[in-house]
């Protein structure tokens, strides 16, 4: 069993930046596949950022790429995303996810879950 939780959101103004965290618990962190995803209003979730267990590869939206990325530290059992140039369009409530593999899938198959962390931008 893993246990997330997700911390850093907030209220920003387009064109800010944050950076959320993601605290992983239980099993080795360092073998799992790990992901951001969003979701908004009255909308479905969506892959926002993937990184593969070592690092070594990432995947990102279209939506966000050149703007956010994502990181690891598996010394401190955490993942991050660091996300600039907001839009207002980006005002969702972000998951983190673990998947317990070394491919990354754009999909929600995904093991475990975070509470999730509004971010509200505003224009």
């Amino acid at each position: 069993q893993v246990q997330l939780v997700e911390s850093g959101g907030g209220l920003v103004q387009a064109g800010g930046s944050l950076r959320l965290s993601c605290v992983a618990s239980g099993r080795t962190f360092s073998g799992y596949t790990m992901a951001w995803f969003r979701q908004a209003p009255g909308k479905e979730r969506e892959f926002v950022a993937a990184i593969r267990w070592d690092g070594g590869r990432t995947v990102y939206a279209d939506s966000v790429k050149g703007r956010f990325t994502i990181s690891r530290d598996n010394a401190k059992n955490t993942v991050y995303l660091q996300m600039n140039s907001l839009k207002p369009e980006d005002t969702a409530v972000y998951y983190c996810a673990a998947r317990a593999s070394i491919v990354i899938v754009t999909t929600t198959r995904y093991d475990y879950w975070g509470q999730g962390t509004q971010v509200t931008v505003s224009s």
